[in-house]
């Protein structure tokens, strides 16, 4: 079994999480080189990635956080070779912890109606649907809006 370690994820990062990001995302969801690179120079951004014994890295996490106490998952991404082991729970468990330490109080994120994964991963972090959103994606698909309440 591999091991991973949770990293920072940061600008010196993005040649790799931009090859990352077109694996995990071939149905033209991926984000551009310009948005990766806004999101890891955002002194309101926080990004995490799982790397690998070898140092590669496995998946990643990107969030925004906001003046009102919320903080919106604007992406988060697992290798195909690496799905189905728990990282994307631990991901989004250390995101939460971090961002309760900033006193966000909710985060949200946006996932596609047909990604029945993701939302059972979303739904297993406590997760739940507040919204569905018509034409979300730019091929028209729908959105589910989910949201989960941070405790202290």
């Amino acid at each position: 079994p591999t091991e991973y370690r949770l990293a920072n994820l940061a600008e010196m990062h993005l040649d790799e999480v931009l090859r990352l990001n077109l694996r995990c995302f071939e149905n033209g969801e991926n984000y551009t080189k310009h948005t990766f690179a806004y999101l890891l120079s955002q002194p309101k951004a926080l990004c995490f990635q799982a790397v690998t014994a070898e140092n590669k890295m496995a998946a990643f996490v990107c969030v925004l956080v906001g003046d009102d106490g919320t903080a919106h998952i604007t992406t988060i991404g697992v290798a195909p070779e690496h799905r189905r082991r728990g990282l994307g729970e631990r991901l989004l468990s250390h995101l939460e912890r971090e961002l309760s330490h900033r006193r966000v109080r909710s985060v949200v994120l946006e996932v596609r109606v047909t990604n029945i994964a993701a939302q059972r991963l979303y739904k297993a972090c406590d997760y739940i649907v507040v919204q569905r959103i018509s034409g979300y994606y730019t091929d028209g698909e729908d959105a589910f809006l989910m949201i989960k309440a941070l405790m202290d």
